[in-house]
């Protein structure tokens, strides 16, 4: 993996060509003769776009980018996609721009990058170091007007928005040195995977329940946190291979994972607010959930998160048991895993959660006996 961290963000500018920062959208407003009418105007809308902060330049911010499909329900729209094809579809988008479109899977956790800023930025109105989240999306340009629309609507904070007209949104992401990539479009997110990136599909559909404002985050350790090695000795040894394996090298650290840097970048973020005596009520908050035993698998995994100096708050051995009902406890606004039965059962219970393609579970079928 030839990305950098972005622990040192400094080390590597963006080049000129990556992005510009978005113009000043107060823009110049004739006046009207009709008061009544412009006050109802200004609270229908115009205070919706005004910018909570000023947007960072992307050498300095944590870039997250997801799809128009992993922030809101598109559901019923993809179905008038693929069933009667691209014009018919951008006629109802735009028939219906002014009806907002309904939170996605991604929905709660970008809303809680925007509360995690407000919070940065009482500490120190001057933080750069900001989640700068940008929509990126293969819709056409005339689609962009139902999106900002529904983006206004719920109050979200997505200033930067990238619409291809069903090109690859691969290049764009290599532009802005993306930190996280979500998406609802499989292909993608493995290509993404390919180049580096920290990517994970997740659902279309979304049955949060969670009102918690804290951003949560849950993560898999083997194939997400950590490289696949332990998991290939499980695959295709056996469990008690794995055992011996794990037990041999319990001092030997694993090697990273495709969601270790960003698992790191959010350890880098809640050190701020550490650091300015805020632990209790830190606005984020990291769990390890992970399938494996605790006394006779979890010291490698314990020791390698110590080793990198990541700062997981909770670590969950599970020991094979089931991830749903665990994480429908801890309600993250999302989980990260690489196995797809880990994810459904996340899903069935409510809570938001990507796959990452990743890793020997991506191929491996198990063998009946």
């Amino acid at each position: 993996m030839s990305k950098r961290s972005k622990s040192s963000k400094t080390n590597t500018p963006i080049s000129k060509e990556q992005t510009k920062k978005a113009d000043d959208e107060s823009g110049d407003h004739s006046v009207s003769l009709d008061l009544e009418s412009d006050l109802n105007e200004l609270s229908q809308g115009s205070v919706e776009k005004i910018q909570k902060w000023p947007i960072p330049k992307p050498k300095d911010a944590v870039m997250v980018c997801v799809s128009s499909r992993a922030l809101f329900n598109m559901e019923a729209e993809r179905k008038i996609y693929n069933e009667e094809g691209l014009k018919v579809y951008m006629e109802h988008m735009m028939k219906h721009e002014d009806e907002p479109l309904k939170p996605g899977s991604a929905f709660p956790f970008v809303r809680a990058l925007n509360f995690v800023n407000e919070k940065l930025l009482e500490m120190d109105p001057n933080e750069k170091n900001l989640f700068d989240v940008v929509l990126m999306s293969n819709n056409h340009a005339q689609v962009g007007i139902a999106l900002i629309n529904s983006i206004n609507h719920h109050d979200l904070t997505v200033e930067r928005i990238c619409l291809t007209a069903g090109k690859s949104v691969m290049g764009y992401l290599k532009a802005y040195d993306t930190d996280l990539y979500l998406s609802a479009d499989g292909e993608s997110v493995v290509a993404a995977l390919n180049e580096g990136i920290a990517s994970a599909v997740v659902s279309p559909t979304s049955d949060s329940k969670s009102k918690c404002t804290q951003l949560r985050v849950a993560f898999d350790g083997d194939a997400v946190l950590f490289s696949d090695e332990a998991e290939i000795i499980a695959k295709t040894s056996g469990l008690d291979e794995f055992f011996l394996h794990e037990s041999k090298k319990a001092d030997v650290p694993l090697d990273a994972g495709p969601l270790r840097r960003f698992a790191a970048i959010l350890g880098n973020v809640k050190h701020k607010f550490h650091s300015n005596g805020i632990i209790e009520d830190c606005p984020i908050r990291t769990y390890l959930v992970t399938a494996r035993s605790g006394a006779s698998s979890g010291l490698r995994a314990l020791r390698t998160l110590r080793g990198w100096g990541l700062d997981i708050d909770e670590a969950l051995f599970l020991a094979g048991a089931p991830k749903g009902p665990i994480l429908q406890k801890i309600q993250p606004h999302i989980f990260f895993d690489d196995q797809k039965k880990n994810v459904e059962s996340g899903l069935e219970h409510g809570v938001p959660s990507a796959h990452v393609p990743y890793g020997i579970a991506q191929t491996h079928k198990k063998t009946k006996t």
